[in-house]
């Protein structure tokens, strides 16, 4: 088969069509465990151990994390990967690389070549869309000659595809109540999850402590690096491995304030992701060439920017004002609805419409109940077999609150009706989210549908 780009094209949909992401199919498209993805890392010669790697876990943040890292990485002069899921608008977002200067997507040919190559054993080994977009990306890096990469996980940790890798440093960025149905039911049981990328030797990060949760990192710390002869038993030594961030003082913390405001990643809950982030640079001093507090300070507030980073708190549009972020759990949304409450009552918006979908697996109830009451709402389904009914979720809030709502089949539709109402507005903010579905359909239908034009904005 030769590359071209319908070939392309029909080769990725054929991809996603035989091996469904988690992302469109939900648990169906789960696949827990390592086996075969240790076959197949075996196969393409273990590419992940010909550079060091960052590995990130986490409910929420993880995104917005591995993005600020990757940009500190590449600013202090190393070509760093960014490995990360999902993609809103182009399958080869999940993996880039930066050198400090420019960022390079990997190409389609590379992509096509990759998929024609080995498509017989992904269907040999029954691998799930994620194992072979990670492993992808691990080969892309190796050939790419990178320094080091930054790797997300995609659900969980410890059964992660990702969870191959012997990095350099791990970072857990939160534990929340999200996938229950695969990762626990309760706070301790997906820590537990999420701990299992600790690694002997290992330095850990956690961005947020909690007294549920801190005993399961600290005793998994703990037993993994009891028989190393390295340790000796000493407990006090193992235990300096881990480091919870939001009970130390990173440098540049004091002037956190200032670069929160300067940031190009906005949103309440980025004060958190600084620290971690700030947490992670300091102990990585001893793994990086020696950059500045002013090299690290100008990669962490030019992230989006450096590193083409979308979906988080984003602003698409400034009339009217429209931020779209992918925020989906309850873990999470209770800051981005806190913020948006905090802008009406500053004054800094007259009103708040808010295009909102999710899928059907999250905790809908929850959600609901953590929405602004002063507000219209626009319910919408993307085009994904998880997405929940529009009807469903606006029967859910009408029962709940009883507030001012619509739902709407498709999400341009509810993103025209929004985009719409403000026009008549003095000072209107809409908010996108709900899920990544919704928001990368948002993106394109405001980006090529003329929806902003046609209503009178810019």
């Amino acid at each position: 088969m030769e590359y071209s780009e319908e070939s392309y094209d029909k080769l990725l949909q054929d991809l996603f069509v035989r091996f469904p992401s988690f992302q469109n199919a939900g648990r169906s498209a789960y696949k827990p465990g390592l086996e075969h993805m240790v076959m197949f890392d075996g196969i393409l010669g273990h590419p992940h151990r010909r550079y060091r790697t960052i590995h990130i876990a986490g409910t929420n943040g993880k995104g917005s994390v591995s993005n600020m890292l990757a940009s500190v990485l590449s600013a202090s002069g190393l070509k760093t990967g960014l490995y990360t899921s999902p993609h809103l608008i182009d399958f080869r977002e999940r993996m880039r690389i930066s050198d400090g200067n420019s960022l390079e997507y990997i190409e389609k040919e590379e992509v096509f070549d990759f998929i024609v190559r080995w498509k017989e054993v992904f269907e040999h080994l029954d691998l799930s869309f994620f194992e072979i977009t990670t492993m992808m990306a691990f080969d892309w890096f190796a050939r790419r000659n990178v320094d080091i990469a930054v790797i997300e996980t995609g659900l969980g940790g410890r059964l992660d595809s990702t969870n191959i890798i012997s990095p350099v440093l791990e970072i857990i960025t939160n534990i929340g109540l999200d996938h229950c149905d695969l990762l626990g039911s309760t706070l301790p049981e997906i820590a537990f999850e999420k701990a299992g990328i600790i690694k002997p030797h290992t330095p850990v990060v956690i961005g947020e402590s909690s007294p549920e949760t801190d005993d399961v990192f600290e005793r998994k710390v703990l037993y993994t690096n009891l028989p190393e002869q390295e340790f000796m038993g000493d407990r006090k030594k193992i235990m300096s491995l881990l480091t919870f961030a939001d009970k130390t003082v990173p440098a540049l913390w004091e002037d956190r304030e200032r670069i929160l405001r300067e940031m190009d990643l906005q949103g309440s809950y980025q004060e958190k992701n600084l620290r971690t982030v700030l947490t992670a640079v300091g102990i990585l001093r001893e793994n990086i060439p020696p950059c500045t507090d002013t090299t690290v300070e100008d990669a962490i507030i030019h992230t989006a920017e450096r590193m083409e980073f979308h979906g988080r708190w984003e602003k698409l549009s400034e009339s009217p004002l429209i931020i779209a972020d992918i925020g989906h759990n309850a873990h999470g949304l209770k800051y981005n609805f806190a913020e948006l409450e905090r802008l009406k009552t500053e004054g800094k918006c007259s009103s708040l419409l808010i295009v909102y979908g999710m899928v059907a697996d999250k905790d809908s109830d929850a959600v609901v109940r953590l929405m602004p009451d002063d507000a219209e709402y626009f319910f919408t389904e993307a085009s994904s077999r998880r997405a929940l009914p529009a009807n469903r979720l606006a029967e859910k809030f009408r029962e709940s609150k009883g507030g001012n709502c619509m739902a709407f089949n498709s999400v341009k539709d509810a993103v025209s009706a929004a985009v719409e109402r403000a026009g008549s507005q003095a000072l209107p903010l809409i908010y996108i989210g709900g899920s990544a579905y919704v928001v990368a359909e948002a993106m394109a239908a405001l980006k090529l549908g003329g929806l902003l034009n046609r209503s009178g904005g810019h």
